[in-house]
């Protein structure tokens, strides 16, 4: 169970990672108009909002992966944690498809940390 506990959370950070990726030097490229749906128009004037969320997605992985490497749980946990209500507010201000994506891989991690 640890080893597949482990192997979510490290998927949550890697994800995280690819968001960074796509928000902040994607954006308006094909590859990230078409993840999140944008016009190149409506993409060049939320570049800067975008590129902002992708910081924010930077540090959540960075908590998780910082927990991981110095053992902290807690900041595991708590990163974890964030990601959640993150997926929440996306799913409830933008779409309910970030729920999935975003806070399902978050919840079974934290479960199965809980667990472990």
């Amino acid at each position: 169970m640890y080893w597949i506990a482990l192997a979510l959370t490290l998927l949550v950070a890697l994800l995280h990672v690819y968001f960074l990726v796509l928000e902040m030097f994607l954006w308006t490229r094909p590859l990230g108009l078409k993840t999140f749906r944008n016009t190149p128009e409506k993409a060049e004037t939320t570049r800067v909002l975008a590129a902002n969320q992708g910081l924010y997605n930077g540090f959540l992985a960075a908590g998780i992966v910082v927990g991981l490497v110095l053992a902290q749980p807690v900041l595991v946990t708590f990163s974890l944690a964030c990601v959640v209500v993150a997926g929440c507010y996306g799913a409830y201000s933008v779409s309910r498809r970030i729920f999935m994506i975003q806070a399902v891989p978050a919840i079974l991690a934290l479960i199965l940390r809980a667990v472990a």
